[in-house]
């Protein structure tokens, strides 16, 4: 069982007096995981692959393509073509991806001190971006020739952002303290 499911009770009733909730429904959750990535203008198809697998080795499920709404000449791109991979997440997968996330991946990033707490946006999500992928632990041993980002939005149902930074905040997320 993930620790975000163990969590999850001391977790409801702290926000629930923080911000007066009468019901526990009112009270936030992280509904999905999106994580994406985007190919760019790579015509290579052992890449595309290499990038499709790899992102299914992180998330443990198959990415669903991403492809291009209208063809841009300056980038180089036809309509239809793939523009990038993104995966869903939700359920226990989220919550173990999340574990990782936090637990593993973040404290191995270089220079890490924290994550920013102004990029909650105003639907209350919060997203954050990987620069290199090479820092989840299943694709560390291998190849570092083609090294991609990614960018890994959490999708809750707060109203506020107070209350994403609150939410974020109890399942420990390393949001670094407000000036």
């Amino acid at each position: 069982m993930s620790i975000l499911k163990e969590k999850q009770k001391g977790m409801m009733n702290s926000l629930k007096e923080r911000f007066g909730y009468t019901n526990p429904m009112q009270t936030p959750r992280i509904l999905k995981v999106v994580v994406s990535t985007g190919v760019g203008s790579t015509p290579d198809k052992n890449k595309r692959k290499l990038i499709f697998d790899r992102m299914a080795e992180i998330t443990g499920q198959k990415p669903k393509e991403t492809r291009t709404k209208k063809a841009i000449a300056s980038f180089k791109s036809r309509q239809g073509d793939v523009a990038g991979y993104q995966v869903t997440l939700r359920g226990e997968r989220m919550n173990s991806f999340l574990d990782k996330l936090i637990h593993v991946v973040l404290p191995r990033t270089r220079d890490f001190r924290g994550l920013s707490a102004d990029a909650v946006d105003s639907m209350g999500n919060y997203t954050l971006g990987i620069k290199e992928h090479t820092v989840f632990p299943e694709t560390a041993d291998e190849d570092i020739k083609d090294v991609f980002g990614l960018a890994v939005t959490i999708v809750t149902n707060s109203k506020t952002k107070e209350e994403t930074e609150a939410l974020l905040r109890e399942i420990d997320m390393p949001l670094r303290v407000r000036e």
